[in-house]
């Protein structure tokens, strides 16, 4: 009686057959419609980019708490070229004819 040498289950040729199968099965399933589920981690710089805008959101509510708290005047968030988390704002008045 012939036996497989330790860490070997299974012939040689049936483990082709298992990972050929396995393989046209994971082709199937990515070729399928509605398989547009991303199966890799975002990237790092993705990730900080993502954490960066989180940071800078609460900065920026932060500061127009404060703004409308302490100054009667008011104040909007926008994104600055020079890096201002909050812009004050005045309003036009309208001419008196």
């Amino acid at each position: 009686m012939a036996t497989n040498p330790p860490g070997q289950a299974f012939p040689n040729k049936a483990r082709v057959a298992i990972l050929a199968e396995l393989e046209k099965e994971r082709r199937r399933l990515l070729n399928a419609p509605g398989a547009s589920i991303s199966l890799s981690r975002p990237s790092l710089k993705e990730f900080r980019d993502n954490a960066e805008q989180q940071h800078i959101a609460a900065q920026q509510k932060a500061a127009l708490q404060h703004a409308h708290t302490h100054s009667s005047g008011f104040f909007i968030t926008q994104d600055s070229s020079f890096g201002n988390l909050i812009l004050p704002v005045i309003p036009r008045l309208e001419p008196e004819s």
